[in-house]
């Protein structure tokens, strides 16, 4: 060969690596062939979700330079994961899930919702409406039922009260389900046990009480709160952590704007139960790390159960 035919092969060689690198690099995020991955956790029916997240996908083309693609993953897992291979871009999360998204891959909080104004949710300690039973104190000793060892309203916050006030039950046992907390009490099944609490409204009563109206119309006369737990933050809006700081403050934006419409407000209610959304920072969610850190557990572990 030549040394023409040298140089000439080489040039090609240099020349198809150049493309090639060219062609490769992925499009730029939120362009037409990268879209921003928008993840929507199931909470309630799948069509649900993919019915009104097409309303917010619409929403935020039209007020962002961004094209976004919407996504229900499998779990809460599921999309800690994908923060970590770059596949998830923001979604709400629930709090341990957040937690642990952060700790792995410095996944953001930037937002949290509402639900009846509030940005933080507690837990209830309740029980057959007599006289034997008034306050925690009185559990010491006595049969409890609770939803399930991850359960933040259903376990977690409960049982921390219990620690710090140092009372032992005789027996606890995990009911599943809030409503079926509910319905052990109200059966004398147990003693007492805890669910999630939410403040009544002109509707009545909306904590787990609620869920068992129909086949036990009078659960509210029957079954008391005892006592609240303190609160800890609702749900974040998480965002990955590279995706550049401009875009970030634009799509929150764009998120205030939306849920501030009527067609954003029943979009979220629907999808989440959620009245609003408001401004959140990592920090807001140090209290959770605290309380876990009070009860020997990690996000980590309650994520695998």
């Amino acid at each position: 060969m030549t040394s023409f035919s040298k140089c000439s092969l080489l040039a090609a060689l240099a020349l198809a690596f150049v493309l090639s690198a060219c062609t490769s690099k992925k499009a730029e995020l939120g362009s037409e062939k990268n879209p921003v991955k928008l993840y929507f956790i199931p909470s309630v029916d799948a069509k649900v979700i993919d019915d009104n997240s097409k309303t917010f996908k619409e929403f935020l083309e039209k007020n962002t330079p961004y094209k976004f693609e919407v996504m229900i993953p499998q779990s809460y897992v599921a999309v800690v994961e994908a923060f970590g291979t770059k596949r998830a871009d923001i979604s709400a999360m629930n709090t341990f899930g957040y937690v642990l998204a952060h700790e792995r891959y410095g996944a953001e909080a930037r937002m949290t919702v509402l639900r009846h104004g509030a940005s933080t949710y507690q837990a209830q300690f309740i029980a057959r409406n007599d006289d034997k039973l008034k306050s925690v104190a009185d559990l010491k000793g006595k049969k409890l039922a609770f939803v399930d060892a991850a359960s933040t309203s259903g376990y977690l916050l409960p049982l921390k009260v219990l620690k710090d006030k140092g009372i032992e039950p005789a027996e606890t046992v995990f009911a599943g389900k809030h409503d079926n907390v509910v319905s052990m009490i109200y059966n004398g099944q147990v003693d007492a046990g805890a669910t999630f609490y939410s403040p009544p409204d002109a509707e009545g009563i909306q904590d787990a009480r609620r869920l068992v109206k129909t086949q036990y119309p009078d659960v509210e006369k029957r079954v008391k709160i005892l006592e609240l737990t303190e609160g800890i933050p609702n749900d974040p809006i998480v965002f990955r952590k590279e995706m550049p700081e401009e875009m970030k403050n634009v799509i929150v934006e764009a998120f205030l704007k939306f849920v501030a419409t009527p067609e954003g407000k029943e979009a979220f209610q629907k999808i989440y139960a959620v009245d609003d959304i408001k401004r959140a920072s990592d920090a807001d969610y140090d209290a959770v790390r605290t309380m876990l850190k009070a009860l020997g557990k990690n996000a980590d572990e309650l994520m695998k159960k």
